[in-house]
């Protein structure tokens, strides 16, 4: 599985941004996908994920009520919707999925993406 991720920018605090995650393969739709992000000076952190067929979704504490991660699997893309943002949000954003397919909440994650960044003003 490869995945690119895009979308990042800059925007200013309390604005909104969406980035996307596409993923190559034919099975892409049989993989939980997930999002974490890496903040300058810190360690990688987790931010949401969904699993292989879209019915649950899981959010980082510090995003739950904001951000919205979603799926199209017609278009091998999964996105993290981003609303309210804070400073605090500014980081490297990654997409990532498992090795094992028809996974529910992952455990380790296998693939990355690239990252896109993002930078929010205040």
């Amino acid at each position: 599985v490869q995945l690119q991720a895009s979308g990042g920018g800059l925007v200013q605090a309390g604005g909104s941004l969406r980035l996307s995650c596409v993923g190559s393969g034919r099975f892409f739709s049989s993989y939980a996908m997930g999002w974490f992000r890496q903040a300058p000076g810190k360690e990688r952190e987790f931010v949401a994920a969904i699993s292989w067929n879209g019915d649950s979704t899981y959010y980082a504490d510090s995003v739950k009520g904001r951000f919205t991660i979603s799926r199209d699997d017609a278009k091998n893309t999964v996105y993290l919707q981003m609303n309210s943002l804070k400073p605090e949000d500014t980081a490297v954003y990654y997409c990532a999925a498992p090795r094992e397919r028809y996974t529910d909440w992952v455990v380790e994650y296998n693939y990355w993406g690239q990252g896109t960044e993002l930078t929010v003003s205040s």
